[in-house]
Formats: structure tokens, C-alpha cells, sequence
């Protein structure tokens, strides 16, 4: 089947292929690590991950590098008031921003690239620009990408450039401008820059990269050219990736990238989330309000990229208890020994709808509706108790196959407090955390005493640690061989 992409660039929905027919070049724009990255950016990422998984699912092979931007302005500024220096400032921003990415079960790209280890390429770009005659240093001793001076500026955005005014510009870029003017590529270092490390030489002299630079030095170092796909969010549609085709194009007299894909806003009440309106909800909020990442990641997918969606209480309710229905389903594949014939149609049949609902310009909620659709049925057929064995085999690999993209699966921990009171070795268990060691030792000392009360037959009390334990998202279950204890995470 044919797969296909909305394309911002033509504003149309388009058939896909790599352009060499192998291999998916994607560039995605990171996060500027001053702050942590909060749930909206996290929104436009996992939408990343999404299209990375559903590209390979078509037998392609991925190559994504993503951007972290570890120098602007924001960043200089916050080094200054604190008196630090910008690696100071970034480093364990850029650590916080990879474990969420963990916790939410988004794939590593292949390059991380950081904005500080590839000045060499950007001061390489703009020197080609200003031999072109598209750059002109300032009288501020800034460099500035002349747009009167690229006739293609706008293209992407449909922006009118009869309304620019020619020659404008200022030195500092900002996510909520609205309006075009001619962008800093380099900017002449002052003393702030110089006391936070963020200040290089050049030929044109010591300064530090405009905000737009980076990502075209970097995208082109590691993908070439000419992309296959730069994806981000629609906030960045004007002015950074309009600037990046920009400075690309007029430096290479190719096309930047095939395809643009931009992911939609996440609202808190019908607004934007931003830093600059101060509502935000970060990965660590949702992790300590309970929120697992396969609730978080069906939450997400519920609603398509291109559509804004309001972060709701009563949504991640919903999800919750949706992925709980995921995990029994995973648990009944793993343990039955046989199906019904009727189960391998339902995994065939589902199968297709899945990978339909992908190609369709990553329907995420068509599939999300797919899996839901599978589970009802093969709910149905496993209480049958079949014996089946292939149809039980298929059905378990279009779970897998479809799980694999979506990733909305708990992930049980599991482990035994035994009659004898031997205590489990829990930090052997693989796969887990530091925190999720803490809160499964937690449970497993109070199984420890909730066995010394029932061999003291102190039953009242056995009760209450078992319910303590289950508040606390474990199942606790009795058994012949001793009591068994599984949280989803």
C-alpha cells in the first residue's frame, strides 16, 4: 500500500518513498536545554517516534538525527544570572530531558547532535553564505541573512514578502515573533557571551551562532543536502524552519528537504503550553501524579498530529485504564496454548487496519482503534480455549507487530516473596530503574511483614498491608508457592 505524508511545504497529503528507496534521512528539531522539556514538547516527540516506527514498519531503514540546542540566548541568559557557564547550564538539562525521553519509550535517534561540538560547520556555512552574497556583516559586526536577497523566502510558511520590510533585522530571534525580517546567523560576541563560554573565533569575527544556524550545519553534516524528512513542531514552521531552507538553499542551490512534517500544539484550558505563559506539566509531574508511560503515549496517539488536543485529567484517566486492557490482553497471548481459527482472521483482518491507518499520513487514532478492535475479538475467541496453536501464533504476532509501533503496553514487574520469608534479590530484576527498585523493595518489606502477621494470625492486619500494598499500584497475588507481586509501570 502506498504511504503517505502531509507535506507543510505543499500543504497537500503526498505519496512517501525515500529518495534512494532504503533509507529514511530525518532530521527532527530537539530541545533548547535551559528548562526542562515539558509535556507539549514531549508531544511533538513522541509524534517523531511514531513516524520513526511506522516508517521502519514499511521496511525501511532510519536514519533520524535530532538537535539539542546547548547555546542561545535563553541559555546565556540564565548562565549570567547565575554565574554559570552555558555547559553548566545545559549539561544536566540535556540528562533530564534523556531520561523522560526514556521513561516515555521514544527510540533513540542515531545522532544527538549539540549545537557547541559543531561550530566549525556553522562558521563554514555562513562563510559560504557571505561569499555568495546572500550574508552581509553589519554595522553591528553581527552577520545577517539578507531575505530581498533568496527569492524562494517564505515558500514554506506562505509567508508575502511584499510586507517585509527590506533590510530590518534584529539580533535576538524569539519563538512568539510573528513577523519576517533578516535573521543573525553570527553574532558578535559581547561580554556576557565571553563570561558564560559562549563565544568562538571566526574569520568574521569572535561570536556565537544565531538560533536558526545549527540545525542546518548539523542536518546537512550527518543526512547531506537534501533531507527526506525535517520534522518539529508547527511552532516552528516561522520563523526557524523557514530560515533553515533559507540559509540551506542559498548556500547549496538544492532543495533542503522533500518533506516537512509538523506535529500540532498540546493545550492546558485551550491554551498553548509554554514556558513564557507558565503552565506547564513536565514528564516528572506525570510520573509522580501516576502516569505511566503507556498511558501517556495512548493519550497522544488518541488524537491525530495535525489536530491540537487539551491535556485533561478525565483523557488520562481514560488511558489509563485503557492500557490495563493492553496489558491483560498481552498476558492471556502469552499464557494461553491454543486459539481458535477465528483468532488468526481477527489478527489478519486487524493487521491490514493497522497498517492502513499508518499509511494514511500517520492515522494514530484509526490505529489505536485497530489494536482496541483486535482486543475485543481476541478476547472473545481466547474464551473459546481454542487449541489452535498457529492461529494463537499469529494472533500474538500482530500484537507485537501492532504494540510495536504504538508502544501502549504496561510493562509488568514481577517477582515472589516466598512461605519461607526468603526476601527477593529486587535489584536483580531486569529492566528496572532506580526508582521503581525503591518502590518494589518498599512492597516487598511490607509483604515481609504482612507474612510475620499472618503466621502470628494477626489476619486484620495482614489485610490492611496487602490493601496498603495495592494503593500503591501492585497486584498481590496467593499462591500455593508463595505470594506473588506485579506492578505495571
Amino acid at each position: 500500500m502506498t504511504f503517505r505524508l502531509y507535506n507543510t511545504l505543499t500543504r497537500s497529503v503526498e505519496p512517501f518513498v525515500p529518495a534512494d528507496g532504503h533509507t529514511v534521512r530525518m532530521y527532527t528539531c530537539g530541545p533548547t536545554v535551559y528548562d526542562p522539556a515539558h509535556v507539549g514538547n514531549f508531544r511533538t516527540f513522541l509524534f517523531n517516534d511514531l513516524m520513526r516506527r511506522a516508517l521502519r514498519l514499511q521496511g525501511w531503514k532510519v536514519i533520524q538525527v535530532q538537535n539539542l540546542t546547548d547555546v542561545d540566548d535563553k541559555i546565556i541568559k540564565r548562565a549570567h544570572t547565575t554565574g554559570k557557564t552555558i555547559v553548566e547550564v545545559t549539561e544536566p538539562i540535556t540528562q533530564i530531558f534523556h531520561q523522560d525521553r526514556r521513561y516515555l519509550r521514544i527510540e533513540d535517534a542515531e545522532e544527538y547532535p549539540k549545537a557547541t561540538t559543531h561550530i566549525p560547520e556553522m562558521v563554514a556555512l555562513v562563510q559560504t553564505l557571505l561569499d555568495k552574497g546572500v550574508a552581509y556583516v553589519a554595522e553591528d559586526g553581527s552577520v545577517y541573512f539578507g531575505i530581498d536577497r533568496f527569492p524562494g523566502y517564505g515558500k514554506l510558511s506562505r509567508l508575502d514578502t511584499r510586507e517585509i520590510k527590506s533590510g530590518a533585522r534584529v539580533a535576538q530571534e524569539d519563538y512568539s515573533k510573528e513577523n519576517a525580517q533578516d535573521f543573525a546567523l553570527w553574532k558578535l560576541a559581547k561580554p556576557e557571551d565571553e563570561a558564560a563560554g559562549a563565544a568562538w573565533d571566526a574569520p568574521f569575527g569572535r561570536g556565537r551562532p544565531g538560533w536558526h544556524l545549527e540545525c542546518s550545519a548539523m542536518a546537512m553534516k550527518y543526512l547531506g543536502e537534501t533531507l527526506d524528512i525535517h520534522g518539529g513542531g508547527v511552532d516552528l514552521v516561522f520563523p526557524h524552519h523557514e530560515d533553515e531552507i533559507a540559509q540551506s538553499e542559498a548556500a547549496t542551490g538544492k532543495t533542503f528537504s522533500r518533506f516537512w512534517c509538523h506535529g500540532e500544539f498540546l493545550q492546558i484550558d485551550g491554551t498553548k503550553m509554554s514556558k513564557r505563559l507558565g503552565n506547564i506539566t513536565t514528564v516528572k509531574d506525570l510520573r509522580e501524579r501516576g502516569i505511566s508511560a503507556a498511558a501517556l503515549r495512548h493519550f497522544v496517539y488518541s488524537t491525530h498530529y495535525r489536530k491540537q488536543m487539551n491535556l485533561s485529567g478525565e483523557g488520562l484517566e481514560a488511558s489509563l485504564e485503557a492500557v490495563r486492557r493492553v496489558g491483560e490482553l498481552a498476558h492471556r497471548l502469552e499464557t494461553a496454548r491454543g486459539g481458535t481459527a477465528e483468532l488468526g482472521v481477527a489478527a489478519r483482518e486487524s493487521e491490514a487496519e493497522f497498517q492502513a491507518a499508518l499509511a494514511d499520513d500517520l492515522n494514530a487514532p484509526e490505529a489505536v482503534a485497530a489494536l482496541f478492535k483486535f482486543l475485543q475479538r481476541a478476547n472473545a475467541e481466547l474464551d473459546r480455549k481454542g487449541t489452535d496453536v498457529a492461529a494463537l501464533e499469529e494472533a500474538r504476532r500482530v500484537y507485537r507487530l501492532m504494540d510495536g509501533v504504538l508502544d501502549v503496553a504496561p510493562r509488568a514487574i514481577r517477582t515472589m516473596v516466598g512461605i519461607s520469608g526468603a526476601e527477593p534479590a529486587v535489584g536483580a530484576i531486569a529492566g528496572l530503574d532506580a526508582e521503581e527498585v525503591v518502590a518494589m523493595e518498599w512492597a516487598v518489606g511490607r509483604l515481609m511483614a504482612r507474612l510475620e502477621a499472618r503466621k502470628a494470625r494477626d489476619f486484620a492486619q495482614a489485610d490492611a498491608i496487602r490493601g496498603e500494598v495495592e494503593e500503591r499500584g501492585f497486584v498481590v497475588k496467593d499462591g500455593p508457592g508463595g505470594t506473588g507481586l506485579e506492578r505495571w509501570r
